[in-house]
């Protein structure tokens, strides 16, 4: 898991380090930087990918705009104003590192704990010193990558222009390669209504895009005998609606044909309808539970306002479950929210469930506070995380009206 993220330059965010749970929640006003903060994460998983075009960046969650926006635009920054920073620290891991720099566009230039990519750019020069491989000094790049490179190459060979390209080409396809399973992929989840009611066509990401595209064939998918036991535990988890009994996936549907049948229990006549006919908030519980629960969903992303069209006890349900599935299914999640009933649904006594308020400080900075677990005083009953929000205990709320 992701434990720690430390953000330069990017946004709102001149500098801001803060540390991630299994499930993690932010909560602040509108234009306090929480989506991006989560915009950060989402460039730094692409830039570890190498694509950091706009339609690649689009499609996982980020606001692409002129590349002057996306800095950070405050004076006297802590860092060099023409880089963005952001790195990552994993459980027992080194400290992965994207740096993306250049005034016209963002480009990655990777840098980790050893410095490969650098040394690599040195090395051509320095070969060039020596006429054969058995020559060559240890030089900068690590001995181990330097031998896997090399193994092939008979100690004899020699050193041409051809050869040094070739050497330099594998070593840095090993470095991309090592960067870039260190990191996961992680997308910014913001569905919508349209997406989930019509059950558009995929998208570009398989199995689910992040306004909800797809969800219907990936159902379709997990209703085999490999993943039919998860698509029976999203049908339990989906009874946190009260009127909820079933859905089904229809055999024989025409071709193009994109519909679920959904049962009422009030119905009495088994009459089913389908997901055209079903709330909103319905919808957006079954797209939740399924990208959680799929074996094929992403194992760390975020879900932009996940209160979005439920009701505030339904948050707080939903809340508690979503921290029980992540653990069961191994997922690391952040959300954000503007709802405080979804605080109620937080253990902030297990350490994987952790609450940020983000909120920016006189400057206009991006900051994100933990909050710890609420500790009531002598005599008094304990206020709700809700409460306490609403009163202005922790923070996060507007401050000019």
């Amino acid at each position: 898991m992701i434990r720690k993220v430390r953000i330069n330059n990017y946004k709102s965010i001149p500098e801001l380090t803060l540390d991630l749970g299994r499930i993690t929640v932010f909560i602040g006003a509108n234009g306090s930087g929480k989506s991006n903060i989560l915009e950060a994460i989402a460039l730094a998983s692409a830039a570890a990918q190498e694509k950091l075009d706009n339609e690649f960046l689009i499609s996982r969650g980020i606001r692409v705009t002129e590349t002057r926006f996306m800095r950070s635009a405050f004076g006297k920054l802590p860092t060099p104003r023409e880089a963005i920073q952001i790195s990552f620290q994993k459980d027992h891991e080194p400290t992965i590192e994207k740096i993306l720099t250049s005034s016209e566009s963002i480009k990655i230039s990777v840098e980790g704990d050893d410095k490969v990519a650098f040394d690599c750019e040195l090395f051509a020069d320095e070969a060039a010193s020596y006429p054969k491989w058995e020559q060559l000094p240890p030089i900068r790049v690590r001995e181990h990558v330097f031998s896997l490179v090399t193994a092939d190459l008979a100690p004899e060979t020699e050193i041409t222009p051809e050869i040094i390209k070739r050497v330099l080409n594998q070593m840095l396809e090993r470095l991309r390669t090592r960067q870039a399973g260190t990191l996961p992929g992680f997308l910014v989840y913001a569905p919508e209504n349209s997406a989930l009611r019509t059950f558009q066509a995929e998208g570009q990401i398989l199995p689910l895009g992040i306004k909800g595209e797809g969800l219907f064939a990936h159902l379709k998918g997990l209703d085999s005998a490999t993943h039919r036991e998860r698509l029976e535990k999203i049908r339990e988890r989906l009874k946190l609606i009260d009127w909820f009994e079933t859905f089904v996936i229809p055999e024989n549907l025409s071709p193009g044909e994109r519909t679920i049948k959904i049962q009422d229990r009030y119905l009495s006549d088994g009459t089913l309808f389908d997901q055209r006919s079903a709330n909103e908030g319905f919808l957006f519980l079954l797209f939740y539970i399924t990208l959680f629960i799929s074996p094929e969903t992403p194992a760390f992303f975020s879900i932009d306002n996940v209160d979005s069209s439920l009701n505030p006890k339904l948050c707080m349900a939903l809340l508690q479950q979503l921290a029980t599935l992540a653990n069961d299914y191994d997922k690391q999640v952040i959300l954000t929210t503007h709802n405080p009933a979804v605080l109620d649904g937080l253990d902030l006594h297990d350490e994987q469930q952790l609450l940020l308020v983000v909120d920016r400080d006189k400057n206009g900075y991006t900051r994100a506070r933990r909050v710890d677990p609420p500790k009531p005083n002598a005599g008094q009953l304990p206020v709700s995380l809700s409460e306490a929000f609403m009163r202005g205990y922790i923070g996060g709320l507007p401050k000019n009206f």
